[in-house]
C-alpha cells in the first residue's frame, strides 16, 4: 500500500497542473446526524456564492448523499459513475439555479480506501479538474469513518456542526478528539458552528464548552465561527426541498449564515491550497 500512495502521489503532482492561487477547500463534519450539517453545508455553498465566489459543493456523503434533496435537484449522475469510470466529472459536475455547481454523493462503495490503483487514478485525473472553483465545500457524512477522517485531514479547513443537545455537544467532541488523535501533524483550521440554538447565550455556552475541553485535554485550538438560530423558516425550507437562504433570505437562520461567511471571509486561515494537493493528503491519509 506504501508503494501505491507513492505511486499515486508522483501521479497527482504530474497531472494536477497550474492552480488558481488561494483555492480553497472546507469540509463540514459532524459527530452524529440530525445536527442540520448538510443544511448548514449548503447554505454556505450559496453565502460563497453570493459574494461571487464560485463554489463547487460536494457530497462526500457515499451512503445516504443529502446535498440533492436539500437543493430539491435530481442529478441523473454521481460520484459512482464518475469513480467506476462510466462518467467524467463533466458529465456529474451539476449546474444549479442557485448560482453553485454540485457533485452528487454516491452509494455502492463502502471507503476510499478500497478503489482500485486504476479507480484512484482516474478519480484524481477527473477532481483535479475543480481547481478552477474559488471554493470547494465538502459535506462529508455524519460520524467518524475512515471516509470523513480522510476528506478533513485532505481540507484546508474543517468546520464541526453540532447542537446544544447533550449527545451532540458529546459527540461533537469526540469527532474533534478523534481529529486530532488520527491525523497527524495536524495543521489545519478547526472551527466549531452550534446550529440550533435558542439565543446567542446559548450558542458561545455550548461553543465554550467544547473548545475549553478540546484546549485542556487535547492542547488543541478551536475556533468558534458562530451560531445558528432554530428557525421555523429552516424546516419550511426542508419541506418545500430548497436552501432557507433562497427561501427566506431574512430570516434570522439566513443572517446567520450571512455571518459567518464574513466571518469566514476575513479571519485568518490557512492558504487555500487547492485541488491538486487537496487530492495527495485525501488518498495519503487513505492508505
Amino acid at each position: 500500500m506504501a508503494d501505491q500512495a507513492e505511486a499515486l502521489r508522483e501521479i497527482m503532482k504530474a497531472r494536477s497542473g497550474p492552480e488558481k492561487p488561494g483555492a480553497r477547500i472546507i469540509a463540514v463534519a459532524s459527530g452524529k446526524g440530525g445536527v442540520g450539517k448538510t443544511n448548514i453545508s449548503t447554505n454556505l455553498a450559496l453565502g460563497y456564492a453570493r459574494l461571487g465566489k464560485r463554489v463547487v459543493l460536494m457530497d462526500a456523503d457515499l451512503g445516504l448523499a443529502n446535498v440533492n434533496v436539500v437543493l430539491g435537484v435530481i442529478p441523473k449522475y454521481n460520484l459512482y459513475h464518475l469513480i467506476r469510470k462510466q462518467k467524467s466529472l463533466t458529465d456529474i459536475l451539476m449546474d444549479t439555479s442557485y448560482g453553485i455547481q454540485i457533485v452528487a454523493g454516491a452509494s455502492g462503495f463502502a471507503k476510499i480506501a478500497n478503489l482500485t490503483e486504476d479507480e484512484r487514478e482516474s478519480f484524481v485525473e477527473e477532481l483535479s479538474a475543480l481547481s478552477a472553483a474559488d471554493v470547494i465545500i465538502i459535506d462529508t457524512s455524519a460520524g467518524v469513518s475512515n471516509n470523513v477522517l480522510a476528506f478533513v485531514a485532505a481540507a484546508d479547513e474543517a468546520i464541526i456542526v453540532t447542537t446544544p443537545e447533550p449527545t451532540a455537544i458529546t459527540d461533537a467532541y469526540g469527532i474533534i478528539k478523534i481529529i486530532a488523535t488520527e491525523i497527524d501533524n495536524l495543521s489545519l483550521g478547526l472551527k466549531l458552528i452550534v446550529n440550533r440554538v435558542g439565543s446567542v447565550t446559548e450558542g458561545k455556552q455550548v461553543a465554550q464548552r467544547v473548545i475549553n475541553i478540546a484546549s485542556q485535554f487535547l492542547n488543541l485550538k478551536v475556533d468558534y465561527l458562530g451560531y445558528v438560530y432554530e428557525d421555523a423558516a429552516v424546516h419550511q425550507s426542508v419541506l418545500r426541498q430548497k436552501p432557507f437562504m433562497v427561501t427566506d433570505p431574512k430570516s434570522r437562520a439566513s443572517i446567520c449564515i450571512q455571518h459567518i461567511v464574513g466571518r469566514m471571509e476575513k479571519i485568518d486561515v490557512r492558504e487555500g491550497s487547492g485541488i491538486g494537493q487537496f487530492l495527495r493528503r485525501l488518498f495519503s491519509r487513505s492508505n
